[in-house]
């Protein structure tokens, strides 16, 4: 089975990519190292040492790794989970305030989004632009969800050659349903 890299960053609807997966009977793994003071230095390791466990993976710092994991794990799928840039760091600030990580450190160069929107937003512009072009020629190879504007099982199950589940698709960590703070 190929595996599956979900590389949106957080706050595209990647926890509710990652239950609909879970729903497709993918063993997904979730964010890793999210406080660890040295994720810098231990990301790599830290993911390829799970890739033998399960079959997809979101959050981060997946996302980060995309280009090495195309490379170790030939024939594998990216789901890149996008949303409008305003609602996206609107959603950022809402939800992560001005509580640091070192997860967001590593990603952002700091830690939280209050105060620091412009530089989340220019990371998120780089990123998604990035990995537009890394895969424009392999475009089988990615598909682009906006799980916030209704992108659901249909283009997932396409995607993966999967019949499409008989339930809802999920909408997790949303205004109306968060669990806390991450």
């Amino acid at each position: 089975m190929s595996k599956i890299f979900c590389i949106g960053f957080h706050k595209t609807g990647i926890k509710s990519l990652g239950a609909a997966l879970e729903n497709l009977d993918y063993r997904v793994c979730g964010p890793v190292g999210v406080k660890d003071p040295d994720i810098a230095k231990n990301a790599s390791s830290l993911i390829h040492s799970l890739v033998p466990s399960y079959d997809a993976f979101q959050d981060d710092p997946w996302p980060l790794f995309y280009e090495d994991l195309d490379r170790r794990y030939p024939g594998s799928r990216f789901i890149l989970t996008v949303r409008s840039p305003d609602a996206w760091i609107d959603s950022a600030v809402a939800y992560f305030g001005d509580h640091d990580t070192p997860m967001r450190y590593y990603i952002y160069g700091v830690g939280r989004p209050k105060g620091n929107e412009r530089i989340f937003l220019e990371r998120y512009h780089r990123h998604n632009d990035e990995v537009r072009r890394y895969f424009r020629n392999r475009p089988e190879d990615i598909l682009t969800m906006d799980i916030t504007r209704g992108d659901s099982y249909d283009p997932l199950c396409t995607f993966l050659g999967r019949d499409r589940p008989d339930v809802e698709f999920p909408r997790l960590n949303t205004n109306g349903n968060r669990l806390g703070q991450g």
